[in-house]
C-alpha cells in the first residue's frame, strides 16, 4: 500500500531536500510483538505474486511504541488490525537498489499502511474503536511514523543501515499520490479482508497447524489448498 512513484533520481533529492527532516525524527520508539504475513490468493495479473493479509499474531500483535520525544504525537502505540497489504509499493527499476526491496523495511511498511486503512473508515465514518484512535493524526505525521519506525529497525540491527533509503521512503509518502489516499472517501469496505480470506487464515492458524510468535521455532507452512499460506514471521 505505500506507494513510491518516482524513480531512483526523484528518490535522492527527496532524501537530500525533501519535506521532512528525516535526521530530527525521534529514534527511540521501539516494535513489540510478531509481524505476520499470510499469501491467500494468487495474482491473475501481472503486478505481483499474490494477495497479502498482515494478521495479528494471536497472544503476541505488532505493535509500533513511539518514542517519548516523538514531535507532535498524536498517539503513542499503533497497533494495526488485520488488513490487506503488499508492502511497499516501490518501481521495479528502485527495487533494483540497496534499501528498496518491498518488504525491506516490512513492519514499518505495516504500520503505514494500517494509518491509511483506518483513514479510510474514518472517512467514511465507519471507523471501528481501534481505528478511531488516529482521528486526530494529520497526514504529515504518516510520514513521520514511518520514519521513526525505520529507525527503530536500524537501532535495532533488523536492517542494514543505509543513508539514502530511509529519509527517501520517508519523504516520498508525503508527496500528493499519499496525500490523495489519505483523504479518499468510499474506500473502507474495500479494505476489509474478505470472509473467504479471513476463513483461510483461521484454518492456517489452527493449533495443529503452526506455533506461532517464537522466533526459536521453524514455522511449517501448511499444505491444505484451502488455508492461507505463511510468508513470515518475525518477533520483536
Amino acid at each position: 500500500m505505500l506507494r513510491l512513484f518516482s524513480l531512483l533520481p526523484l528518490l535522492l533529492i527527496a532524501a537530500a531536500c525533501g519535506p521532512l527532516n528525516y535526521d530530527r525524527l525521534s529514534d527511540a520508539g521501539r516494535f513489540e510483538g510478531t509481524v505476520l504475513v499470510m499469501w491467500v490468493e494468487e495474482n491473475n495479473s501481472n503486478s505481483g505474486a499474490g494477495k497479502f493479509v498482515y494478521v495479528p499474531s494471536p497472544g503476541d500483535p505488532l505493535k509500533f511504541v513511539r518514542g517519548d520525544d516523538a514531535l507532535g504525537a498524536s498517539i503513542k502505540v499503533i497497533e494495526p488490525e488485520m488488513m490487506y497489504t503488499d508492502g511497499g509499493t516501490i518501481p521495479r527499476q528502485v527495487q533494483l537498489f540497496k534499501g528498496f526491496s518491498p518488504w525491506g523495511y516490512a513492519p514499518a511498511y505495516m504500520i503505514h499502511d494500517w494509518l491509511f486503512v483506518a483513514r479510510h473508515c474514518i472517512n467514511d465514518e465507519a471507523a471501528n474503536e481501534r481505528q478511531a484512535e488516529i482521528s486526530e493524526m494529520k497526514f504529515i505525521e504518516t510520514a513521520q511514523i514511518i520514519g521513526e519506525a525505520i529507525k527503530a529497525l536500524v537501532a535495532t540491527e533488523q536492517v542494514q543501515r543505509n543513508d539514502i533509503a530511509p529519509a527517501a521512503i520517508s519523504n516520498a509518502v508525503t508527496g500528493p499520490v499519499s496525500y490523495g489516499s489519505w483523504v479518499a472517501r468510499g474506500r473502507c469496505a474495500g479494505n476489509r479482508v474478505s470472509e473467504d480470506h479471513r476463513a483461510q487464515i483461521a484454518a492456517a492458524l489452527a493449533p495443529q497447524a503452526l506455533v506461532l510468535g517464537r522466533s526459536d521455532e521453524t514455522v511449517q507452512p501448511v499444505i491444505s489448498v484451502n488455508a492461507a499460506r505463511l510468508v513470515t514471521s518475525l518477533s520483536y
